[in-house]
């Protein structure tokens, strides 16, 4: 495709082929590309991202069977996979052979083509997770302990409805939150103890409806405070009044709580300061919601990482580009939730892998191209073993060839996911029309609407938890929202009375998107003016979250911190 390239004093502007827009290849990108033999990007950053997180599923939890045993699995794979699902027990075990699907490479066709064709037919393990005890309905989980319908996360002890957390115990609805015990309803918290209904704060504890707090206790309806106890509306109280106060609240009420959540949200909006970014200990970085980060430019989402650029999720990487939810990579590019990598390039979700390009599902192995499903091999090109001499030759003809068709640093294809655009992470971070993914070159997928019998409507549930029974365990619920239905647990009929907290009357699912939804929102940089000072900024609040006091970082610690 023609694409419209200028260069500027600061690097080279070109035209994204996808959307249209302007963007600038840096210098920095050039030593970069140059450097892991990649042709310069054709997209820019934000629908590179769309792309690779295309292939990040987020669709229902569902029940099916292993092809390999029969035995009884829980997936968020969809049903129109064309691959074989295993139990990923089985799928890591000597049952099966995934040499057995090796093939000859054919110079007088596309390899990516070749790749497709042979990710159609090897098996793909139903979940994705290790070192995990009664973690059955979870995906992307690893290392913990009773967690249920929880995805992306590390380290849990009884978690229920997590996403994205880290250290997490005793939690329910907690979302990209690391370090919390015995917290409900949380986004972007961190070392906090019965934290509730909470944004942005850290070191807090036995609080309730906080924005932007830290090392705050027994503190309600409040934001920008710092060691602060018993405070209301930012107005502190003494124990006493503070809990006599706090009493006058009915918390046990959901029309209650949904009331107090609308008047917190106009106060984040109006009257809460919010520093230009979410950065914190990030050096010589750019990008939003950075942590102990250094030399790591146009990122999001990204903590403990060095010398990395374009990358959106990630944890613990070094000198990686253009890739999303990456897990201890170091000199990796176009990575789709692959993890332990070192000197890969287009590999989805493999892990502990080296020096390898184009694999797919593929566990500790080094030096494999156009490889699906391999473990602990060495020497392979789809799914064929070759001696080191044999591996080398071939490669580097496949190269060549893939070269002067074009396709050499471009990633699976988009028709080749293993969902439909709606149904993974692409559409909550950047959404989009069914048309305009079909244009992006995705595909689209509306489930079948399923059918229930002896259910009732979230809406009718008891507005506090004191109307709660015992028999509310037994029935399912359908969300008025999604069409959905789920149920309460007995552990979770617990927690909500131990906590004094209301049922929640929607999906799963739907509660998680729709805390997650500001995000969505800060991830692209905007030009403005501190409200305080007028000085021009950067900052990264789209106009459509309503927020009134953007400031500078020295306005901001000067007020706040």
């Amino acid at each position: 495709m023609n694409q419209e390239i200028h260069s500027t004093s600061s690097g080279q502007a070109r035209q994204c082929q996808n959307c249209k827009k302007d963007f600038v290849i840096e210098p920095e990108d050039f030593a970069f590309y140059e450097k892991l033999d990649l042709p310069l990007p054709a997209m820019c950053p934000y629908c590179r991202w769309k792309y690779l997180l295309a292939f990040w599923v987020f669709g229902r939890f569902r029940i099916a069977k292993s092809a390999l045993s029969g035995k009884t699995i829980i997936t968020v794979l969809p049903e129109s996979v064309p691959f074989p699902i295993y139990d990923r027990a089985e799928f890591v075990s000597d049952a099966w052979d995934p040499l057995t699907y090796g093939k000859d490479y054919d110079e007088s066709r596309s390899f990516i083509e070749q790749l497709v064709e042979l990710r159609s037919k090897v098996p793909h393990p139903h979940q994705v997770g290790t070192k995990n005890l009664n973690c059955d309905w979870t995906d992307d989980v690893f290392e913990s302990k009773d967690a249920y319908l929880t995805r992306s996360a590390l380290h849990l002890e009884f978690v229920s409805y997590g996403y994205r957390i880290v250290n997490c115990k005793n939690c329910i609805d907690v979302t990209y939150s690391f370090d919390l015990e015995r917290s409900y309803d949380c986004l972007f918290c961190f070392k906090s103890y019965n934290l509730n209904y909470s944004f942005n704060s850290r070191d807090c504890m036995d609080s309730y409806f906080l924005y932007d707090c830290r090392n705050c206790q027994s503190c309600f309806m409040s934001w920008n405070l710092r060691n602060q106890k018993y405070c209301i509306l930012n107005q502190s109280y003494s124990k006493e009044d503070y809990e006599k106060k706090i009493n006058e609240y009915n918390l046990k009420s959901r029309a209650e709580i949904e009331k107090l959540k609308k008047e917190f949200w106009q106060h984040i909006q109006q009257d809460a300061v919010h520093r230009q970014d979410y950065n914190l200990q990030a050096v010589q970085s750019t990008g939003n919601f950075l942590t102990n980060d250094k030399n790591c430019r146009q990122c999001n989402f990204l903590e403990e990482s060095e010398n990395c650029q374009y990358v959106f999720r990630g944890f613990q990487n070094k000198e990686t580009i253009d890739s999303t939810g990456a897990l201890g990579c170091e000199k990796c590019a176009l990575g789709a939730q692959a993890q332990y990598g070192y000197n890969n390039l287009c590999n989805l979700y493999s892990i502990g892998c080296r020096y390898s390009s184009y694999v797919d599902s593929c566990e500790e192995s080094e030096y494999c191209f156009g490889c699906v499903g391999l473990r602990k091999k060495k020497y392979c090109v789809l799914n064929k073993q070759y001696t080191k001499e044999e591996y080398e030759s071939l490669v580097e003809k496949i190269k060549t060839d893939m070269k002067k068709r074009g396709e050499w640093g471009k990633f699976f294809p988009l028709l080749s996911a293993h969902c439909g655009y709606n149904l993974s992470l692409a559409h909550i971070m950047f959404p989009i029309t069914e048309s305009e993914a079909t244009k992006f070159g995705a595909k689209w997928e509306e489930p079948d609407e399923p059918h229930y019998e002896n259910i009732i409507s979230g809406d009718d549930l008891p507005d506090s938890i004191d109307q709660a029974g015992d028999e509310i365990v037994k029935q399912r619920i359908l969300c008025p929202e999604t069409k959905l239905s789920y149920n309460i647990t007995k552990d979770e009929l617990a927690f909500y009375r131990e906590h004094e907290i209301p049922l929640p009357n929607r999906h799963f699912d739907w509660r998680t998107l729709e805390r997650f939804k500001p995000f969505s929102l800060m991830i692209t940089p905007q030009k403005g003016v501190c409200y305080n000072c007028k000085k021009e900024i950067e900052h990264y609040y789209s106009p459509e979250i309503g927020f009134k006091k953007i400031a500078c970082l020295d306005c901001y610690q000067r007020e706040v911190a």
